[in-house]
């Protein structure tokens, strides 16, 4: 990881992780995939918002570790999960970063999902 740059968040790219008021729901139709009311919610820079949901508080039964990896040079290196029950959409659908870089260290041990493959709902 020694080639790849490493980015602080700044003023020209704000990050901020702050804890999610609402409960969080992870599912796609009958299949409940999370739910917590511990979540973070990280705001990058212009991206919609993402929710983080501690590993604990998901059905780890239902996914499979993926050898798929990506880098964010503000947060680090994702590794990536699958939903195998999702079928082609459950494929690396979810991601962590196990060991993200200091400015983001919150979210080490937190779980993402992509919402264009599964619903992620907010609930009072």
């Amino acid at each position: 990881m020694a080639d790849r740059k490493i980015l602080t968040p700044d003023a020209t790219h704000p990050i901020t992780i702050g804890r999610c008021l609402s409960t969080v729901v992870v599912r796609k139709g009958s299949l409940h995939i999370a739910r917590t009311g511990s979540a973070l919610t990280l705001v990058e820079a212009s991206y919609p918002p993402v929710h983080y949901v501690p590993r604990h508080d998901v059905d780890m039964s239902l996914l499979e570790r993926s050898q798929h990896t990506s880098y964010c040079p503000y947060k680090g290196e994702a590794s990536y999960y699958s939903i195998p029950a999702l079928g082609e959409a459950g494929r690396n659908s979810v991601w962590t970063y196990e060991t993200p870089f200091d400015a983001v260290g919150g979210i080490a041990g937190y779980l993402a999902f992509y919402p264009d493959r599964m619903e992620i709902e907010l609930a009072d």
